[in-house]
């Protein structure tokens, strides 16, 4: 109990972000293509043995993860921090979702799945070495025999770039302005930060004062591989194949995290 109660208070500030953050997310990740991107997620899978179709998403935010999983006969399990994200989740899923509130360093046992995967840098919101073994240990209880893990994890170079410059989404008569604070050569292992501003479509973000706007803050650890594969050993799981992607999010190996932005991890129970 000490160690759930622990380990929601350290994630209260994620939960308050993405509360706020749910009326706009959608917009914001507008451009996102999550159907290609889930194909070659999935022949990442395949590759490694993925049999059965019972899956949990672990930070499935609005849903957008798992939405394109429902047509292909998955049977999906769907958790969030934010209570706010599920209910947007919940009202596109329909009943036939099971959605929970629950935060990834304390997950519970919500049954036996064939995959459990935790995508768009879910896991970079943890901050440090012990929540990321926790986290992969409660998604290691709930997988079947023979099941699979997979996640993504932002790459060094998304650091020195979206997390250190600003850019403006602007969709639905708003402006979404994301300003990355990293600095643009922030080392290996780094806690980054950036604020997420909402203003008028009419707004001149260059005339924006800081602080003129609220915001929402997005906290991120950079994993490196060394990291992740020492995590899987603590949390007794086996790393089976790591890929990298840039921005085409075509998976490719090995791993270069000079010029990939993403990471992609497959693990099984060990």
């Amino acid at each position: 109990m000490e160690m759930r109660n622990a380990a929601k208070a350290a994630g209260d500030w994620a939960e308050r972000t993405y509360d706020a953050m749910a009326p706009v997310y959608d917009d914001f990740t507008a451009h996102h293509d999550y159907d290609a991107w889930l194909a070659d997620l999935e022949a990442v899978l395949e590759r490694n043995g993925l049999s059965g179709k019972r899956l949990l998403d672990v930070g499935c935010g609005t849903g957008k993860s798992f939405l394109p999983m429902l047509p292909k006969g998955w049977e999906v399990t769907g958790c969030d921090v934010s209570p706010a994200m599920i209910e947007l989740a919940r009202e596109k899923a329909g009943e036939g979702v099971r959605l929970e509130v629950a935060d990834m360093r304390a997950l519970p046992v919500f049954g036996e799945f064939d995959l459990v995967w935790a995508l768009d840098d879910a896991i970079n919101y943890l901050l440090s070495d012990d929540e990321l073994v926790r986290a992969l240990a409660g998604m290691r209880e709930n997988l079947a025999p023979g099941g699979l893990l997979l996640f993504d994890v932002n790459a060094l170079p998304a650091y020195r770039t979206f997390f250190a410059e600003t850019s403006v989404v602007e969709r639905g008569g708003r402006k979404l302005i994301w300003r990355g604070l990293a600095p643009a050569d922030v080392p290996p292992g780094s806690i980054c930060e950036s604020r997420l501003e909402v203003a008028p479509g009419d707004a001149d973000v260059a005339a924006i004062e800081p602080g003129e706007l609220p915001s929402l803050t997005h906290r991120q650890r950079h994993f490196p591989e060394a990291d992740v594969l020492a995590a899987f050993e603590r949390a007794g799981m086996e790393c089976l194949d790591v890929y990298g992607h840039g921005l085409d999010g075509i998976p490719r190996q090995p791993l270069d995290e000079s010029i990939h932005t993403k990471a992609i991890y497959v693990a099984r129970r060990r």
